[in-house]
């Protein structure tokens, strides 16, 4: 008797359960500590069950994080930054909102343990793409950014501001740490100026390729979050 076919919309509801008990219990014991049958208990389904959808621990943690830099990119594209000064504010506030990439893009092994260290060593913590360089080039078309800096250096000195404030916050006692939004605003008003040139170019032209940036960049993300759930369909 031939057994019947599984429900694509059941099946991808199913995932996004056991998604969301991985992220529950990384956040509260980091990677290393939890378990498949962790996740399984947490999602009320079976450890096979897990299995059918993810080959491997590995793999399934891949589409958690995968998950998560698509509805980070897809909520900076609801806020339509025009510049990319605005770009960077929002980036940079999503990421303060979501603790998975905060950990991810610092390497913060006390929450993702192991992962980050084989994402690091992949060189993949903060993958930008071929998207970002033309993005970049759209930019210095409108003279907007410094002449003298390298695609590669534009990017190093935005990552590194990023970081730099990030990372500077942990070490911080609570009293004098900064609100999310504000370091936000910090974050993009040090990048945008460490970068830019003091023009302004075409606003127009800047904010189509800034939303046309975000449209690759999501695309990019849903296809592999589409790979990791194995759905044919963008998994909303």
């Amino acid at each position: 008797m031939a057994r019947p076919v599984a429900d694509p919309a059941r099946q991808l509801e199913r995932a996004h359960r056991i998604l969301d008990a991985a992220a529950e219990l990384i956040l509260r014991f980091g990677y290393d500590k939890t378990t498949v049958d962790d996740v399984a208990r947490t999602a009320g389904v079976a450890k096979g069950t897990i299995y059918l959808h993810w080959k491997t621990r590995d793999a399934l943690f891949a589409a958690l994080l995968r998950r998560e830099r698509v509805r980070l990119l897809e909520d900076v594209t609801k806020s339509a930054p025009a510049t990319h000064r605005d770009l960077l504010e929002s980036m940079a506030g999503q990421l303060l909102r979501r603790p998975l990439m905060k950990a991810s893009l610092l390497g913060d092994s006390a929450v993702l343990g192991k992962l980050t260290r084989r994402r690091r060593e992949s060189g993949q913590a903060m993958p930008m793409g071929e998207h970002f360089e033309t993005y970049l080039a759209v930019l210095g078309e409108q003279g907007v950014l410094r002449a003298d800096l390298t695609a590669t250096e534009h990017l190093t000195v935005l990552s590194s501001t990023l970081h730099g404030f990030l990372i500077a916050q942990q070490y911080l006692p609570d009293s004098v740490r900064l609100r999310d939004e504000r370091l936000a605003e910090l974050v993009a008003d040090v990048g945008s100026r460490a970068v830019g040139s003091g023009e302004t170019g075409d606003a127009q032209a800047i904010a189509r390729a800034t939303k046309e940036f975000l449209d690759a960049a999501t695309q990019v993300a849903q296809a592999k979050l589409r790979a990791s759930l194995g759905s044919k369909e963008y998994p909303t």
